[in-house]
């Protein structure tokens, strides 16, 4: 339990630290931990909440694949928290793609690192759908 709630404050830290007047938020909904939400911030932290656990993720690399394209990647480094008390690290590579005025379609594939119960590496992914406010 004492995971959870660090992870969680982690979390509201990072939305404090990222809150300000010019800050791009975006909304949205996917499949990353389960089904849930998804929330991210000047397109640099990503967070999501889903029915088996929680993500929280920095994308340190960004760029555009074409100039006359409105597709990029990302490339981050994040951990998780799944509500049975598995946890681990993560390094999500994945694609934006702009495909309608503030409207995104995003995935990402994560090498993952579970510490829980016993050390292994998964692979896990993810896929959704935001809106820029």
């Amino acid at each position: 339990m004492n995971k959870k709630l660090s992870f969680s404050l982690a979390t509201a830290i990072l939305f404090g630290l990222t809150a300000s007047a010019n800050a791009s938020v975006k909304l949205g909904m996917g499949v990353d931990q389960g089904l849930g939400m998804n929330l991210k911030f000047d397109d640099t932290i990503n967070v999501f909440a889903g029915n088996h656990g929680m993500a929280l993720d920095y994308h340190f690399l960004r760029g555009n694949l074409s100039s006359s394209a409105p597709l990029s990647y990302f490339v981050g480094v994040g951990g998780y928290v799944e509500w049975d008390d598995d946890f681990g690290m993560r390094v999500p590579v994945g694609l934006d793609w702009s495909f309608a005025s503030n409207w995104n379609l995003y995935g990402h594939v994560n090498p993952e690192l579970q510490f829980h119960r016993k050390a292994k590496f998964k692979l896990g992914a993810g896929f959704g759908v935001s809106y820029r406010f």
